[in-house]
């Protein structure tokens, strides 16, 4: 009997493997929805993402970069692609601007995206300007609580505010839940004057620029003043974005209307213990490597990233968060 038999005869066949033994599927590639059910219902009727669309809507915002701005350094990933298409409910044109606004926005503030990294702020994390709060609202939002207070400008410049607000927002939006539900900000004024508070407005009334959902904007122990500059501000701001804001003065009740005790810290009459920042600084700092890749590696120069990327016809070529960054940089500057 030839070779090519007895081989044939004695090699087990894949039919004639036990379960156990048979090698294991290999592991799925691409994009894999971590939804649950219920989100993945919340996400098709506020977003208006269909699952069997999902990866077609994907592909088509790919097309779209590669086609309009083939010279614009972006990932191409679908769960990338996926924050930028949610944020604007799967409007095409409106996701790819959005995009476009991001890599911009990067690009124009480099002392912000610079090695922006955990242990790079380490002192702005610590001073407990920033934190995310543990406990969801009803809505499953999480609540980014940031108290300017903390921040003693002799300490270090406020750009490390900045960076740790994106940092924190960066790390927020990993996560699909996020994307899906979005998030709250409460925003605690309480001894800040009326200059030094000025400073973090553009960052909450101004998202142009980022791939998150504000869904409220909680403002509490505010000056009075700020009620008479609201009042004068609001008609200019889209009906949608004025009505997601809520100044609540020293009126804890007011507050616990919106955001129930049991999920707040005692600070703001709460029942969730007192303020603990140090679970937030620890996810942070274990994503580490993950804003080393992101932000740390070396890249092309800045005006080859975005020169030649042009948006598609009715996009606008300058992104609109270039003349909000320029503002607030300017802003931030001189009054500092």
């Amino acid at each position: 009997m030839s070779e090519e038999s007895d081989s044939l005869r004695t090699s087990p066949s894949a039919a004639s493997l036990s379960e156990s033994e048979l090698p294991p599927p290999p592991a799925p590639t691409g994009y894999v929805c971590s939804l649950t059910e219920d989100l993945v219902a919340k996400a098709r009727e506020e977003l208006q993402e269909k699952p069997e669309w999902r990866l077609r809507d994907v592909q088509a915002l790919r097309d779209m970069v590669r086609k309009e701005c083939p010279n614009l350094s972006t990932s191409l990933e679908d769960a990338f692609l996926l924050r930028f298409l949610r944020a604007r409910k799967f409007d095409y044109d409106r996701a790819l601007q959005l995009l476009i606004n991001y890599h911009s926005c990067r690009r124009s503030w480099p002392e912000v995206f610079h090695n922006l990294r955990p242990s790079a702020l380490k002192e702005a994390l610590a001073s407990g300007f920033l934190t995310v709060l543990p406990h969801t609202d009803p809505r499953g939002c999480h609540i980014l609580c940031l108290r300017p207070d903390r921040w003693i400008p002799s300490s270090y410049p406020i750009t490390e505010n900045i960076r740790a607000i994106y940092l924190t927002l960066e790390k927020l939006i990993q996560s699909e839940e996020t994307q899906v539900n979005g998030i709250v900000i409460l925003a605690d004024y309480k001894g800040v004057s009326l200059s030094k508070a000025s400073h973090f407005g553009p960052f909450i009334a101004k998202k142009d620029g980022f791939p998150i959902r504000i869904k409220a904007v909680h403002v509490v122990n505010e000056p009075r003043i700020f009620k008479g500059i609201f009042a004068i501000i609001k008609p200019f701001l889209k009906e949608k974005i004025a009505n997601r804001f809520f100044l609540h003065g020293s009126d804890l009740n007011s507050l616990h209307s919106n955001l129930p005790r049991n999920i707040l810290p005692k600070e703001y009459g709460g029942t969730a213990g007192e303020l603990d920042i140090t679970a937030w600084n620890a996810v942070l700092l274990a994503s580490e490597e993950d804003f080393v890749r992101e932000f740390c590696q070396p890249g092309p120069p800045c005006d080859s990233i975005l020169g030649q990327a042009l948006p598609p016809e009715g996009l606008s070529s300058e992104a609109p968060c270039d003349d909000s960054m320029r503002a607030v940089k300017s802003q931030l500057y001189s009054c500092y």
